[in-house]
């Protein structure tokens, strides 16, 4: 099936679109830019630069992807973006491309939900299965894992937040983040395992004890007040 492009929306002519994308009103999409089959952009979406879309994703209206980075060091390098699979964009998403000081490359993997208003700054890694709720804003270069979840936090610059954790409503994350962890706070402290992501993800009981003792183990006698 070839894609569907509604009449008001520009596509430049170094576009690729695969079969069965479809372009609603009012997009605008300009640059090297690829599409993977059965994705959608509801309306009035933007996407620039050199980026790189999977299949099956879906962009709800006024998402601006690839757009250049907030960073003054920023010189117009002709960086990158690459989206995979089957990711969802809720609206007023935005996505930077990377800089020549992270790799030239902003990264997201497969089935990630970015609720309304969250923001990827240059350079972030994102693996698979996150759910960065409402207002969430990442900071350059943070590298966030797989089924990670958080809401209405801010990760500073060159942060890792670990597998399985959950990020507490209007956090401030300053330090990496254990997999696994409970992380709430301004300047956020941990407060424990994600019992409730963990097991959801269906962990047994054993699993949930060795992972608890391996955890307990790294945060005996940190200060995260330093």
């Amino acid at each position: 099936m070839t894609s569907q492009v509604h009449p008001s929306s520009y596509i430049s002519d170094k576009v690729k679109l695969a079969n069965n994308v479809k372009i609603g009103p009012h997009c605008y999409l300009n640059g090297n830019i690829s599409i993977g089959e059965n994705t959608e952009l509801k309306s009035h979406v933007v996407i620039s630069g050199n980026t790189q879309i999977g299949k099956n994703n879906t962009f709800y209206p006024f998402s601006n992807i690839g757009c250049d980075p907030q960073d003054l060091k920023f010189k117009g390098e002709d960086s990158n973006l690459f989206i995979g699979d089957t990711n969802i964009f809720r609206e007023n998403v935005t996505i930077s491309k990377g800089t020549k000081d992270g790799g030239m490359l902003t990264h997201i993997n497969n089935n990630n939900l970015f609720m309304t208003g969250a923001h990827i700054a240059h350079d972030c890694k994102i693996g698979n299965t996150n759910i960065f709720v409402n207002q969430v804003t990442l900071g350059g270069h943070v590298n966030i894992m797989n089924n990670v979840v958080g809401g209405l936090s801010a990760i500073i610059q060159f942060v890792t937040i670990g597998s399985y954790s959950m990020i507490g409503g209007m956090s401030g994350i300053d330090k990496n983040v254990l997999p696994f962890s409970l992380a709430i706070g301004n300047r956020a402290k941990l407060r424990g395992l994600n019992l409730v992501g963990i097991r959801r993800k269906n962990f047994d009981k054993s699993e949930i004890k060795r992972i608890n003792d391996i955890h307990e183990q790294f945060i005996q006698g940190i200060n995260f007040d330093n």
